[in-house]
């Protein structure tokens, strides 16, 4: 009895020893930025208010004095607007030399319809479809906007479009076909 005591001890030990280890890694494991929930086209990190992320040394620098590339910091908006930031969304969209690409209009639109501000999203949606009327994400997020404001027939026109852009598979078929069917998930 002795002997099966002893082992018994050894292996509770051994187990206990192994979880301590596991929790020391998980406890100190280097943290970094915090990626933005739901973000279905980007997997930009999000930084501390006054930060950026920098996509070629892939860490958050200082906003102040960076010169990074307006791509980086359009995708930083999306990424920003992606988890709830909108207001910090907005004043990166500020910082672009170029703001009136398709990309950045539409994230503007989307962090002002997040706001509340669906009718203004509206006309940056719109100035994002008319530099690029193939862009399915601006569609998608128009529609939504449309279905916000009622407007379910506009919103169909949308879906419509997208289906002729990438069928009835792609991310954003399915989601603006999700947010006309139940509009509460907008």
């Amino acid at each position: 009895m002795p002997a099966i005591t002893s082992r018994r001890l050894s292996l509770t030990t051994a187990l206990i020893g192994a979880c301590l280890t596991i929790m020391t890694l998980t406890i100190t494991a280097p943290i970094g930025p915090a990626r933005a929930m739901g973000d279905d086209s980007s997997d930009t990190p999000t930084c501390k208010k006054g930060e950026v992320y920098d996509s070629k040394t892939k860490q958050c620098v200082k906003q102040q004095g960076s010169n990074l590339p307006d791509q980086d910091r359009t995708d930083y908006a999306y990424a920003l607007a992606k988890a709830g930031r909108y207001e910090e969304a907005l004043a990166m969209l500020d910082t672009l030399k170029d703001p009136n690409t398709s990309e950045a209009l539409n994230y503007r639109g989307y962090a002002t319809r997040k706001l509340g501000r669906t009718d203004e999203g509206i006309g940056y949606y719109l100035k994002s479809v008319a530099l690029d009327p193939r862009y399915a994400k601006v569609r998608e997020y128009l529609g939504e906007a449309y279905v916000v404001k009622g407007r379910v027939d506009l919103a169909r026109e949308q879906l419509a479009i997208i289906k002729g852009i990438c069928g009835t598979g792609c991310e954003e078929y399915r989601d603006l076909a999700t947010a006309i069917a139940d509009p509460s998930g907008i």
